[in-house]
């Protein structure tokens, strides 16, 4: 198994993802664009198995309706994205197993808060997480909105979901937006030493090259979201005595506005 992050190049900055499998097929996560799509297929002589759709926003189906025609693929997603993903055909469920190589799986999380339709994926690899696909629930360095959904959601999901992930896990997000959120960062944490330090590695970064790519522990160390506790944080929200909720809700609502 092989996993492929591909930068569109849209004006959302969107990122789609191959997964290559070692029998010739692959998974497409989140398809911004068919021929995109269907030239990667080509390049790594894959036929298509399966689109997976972690949300219903129209910049991660638009793709669907042809890549479906064309190939004749089934369409995975959640329950509440029926109606409004094109031609989703398998609902996948919370702690669902998605078998993909011999000892590789994806283990699917029901994640709300930037939509009520919302999945991320973790990828084991002998029943050991490594890697997350977040669609627009985890960004690095950030998090989604919750303009389709609900910020008291998105942090349960956040707290109870992505905390408890091994350091080691890496992030693979459904947006490339590492530069601005680390300058969100340093807005609300100006001595964030680890945000300093990624900033000018993330301004000279070439995404169609090679993007960064963070892990889970990366996310701690200069993720707002991950740092409620944080007093230089609390002090700029005016927040020193909050609940972590209260500070994520603050943050969620500030980030809005920034």
């Amino acid at each position: 198994m092989k996993v492929h992050q591909v930068y569109t190049e849209s004006e959302l900055r969107n990122f789609t993802y191959l997964i290559e499998l070692d029998n010739g097929s692959g998974l497409i996560i989140d398809p911004w664009d068919a021929a995109e799509v269907n030239s990667l297929l080509q390049q790594k002589q894959l036929r298509l198995k399966a689109i997976i759709n972690t949300h219903e926003h129209w910049d991660h189906i638009q793709g669907n309706a042809e890549l479906v025609a064309e190939h004749g693929c089934e369409v995975w997603a959640h329950n509440n994205g029926q109606g409004k993903i094109p031609g989703l055909s398998r609902v996948l469920t919370a702690e669902e197993l998605i078998d993909l190589d011999s000892g590789a799986q994806l283990r699917v999380l029901d994640t709300p808060g930037h939509t009520y339709a919302h999945l991320c994926f973790v990828v084991l690899e002998h029943g050991l997480p490594v890697a997350v696909f977040t669609g627009d629930t985890l960004f690095n360095a950030g998090v989604g909105h919750c303009r389709g959904g609900d910020v008291d959601s998105l942090y349960q999901t956040i707290a109870e979901q992505f905390h408890s992930l091994d350091d080691r896990v890496l992030v693979y997000p459904g947006h490339d937006y590492l530069e601005n959120n680390l300058r969100f960062t340093l807005s609300v944490e100006p001595d964030n030493q680890q945000a300093q330090e990624w900033l000018p590695r993330a301004m000279a970064a070439d995404p169609t090259v090679a993007p960064l790519v963070t892990c889970i522990g990366d996310e701690r160390t200069f993720n707002s979201f991950f740092r409620l506790a944080n007093p230089q944080i609390r002090e700029q929200l005016n927040c020193v005595d909050a609940t972590d909720k209260e500070v994520f809700t603050a943050l969620r609502a500030l980030r809005d506005n920034w």
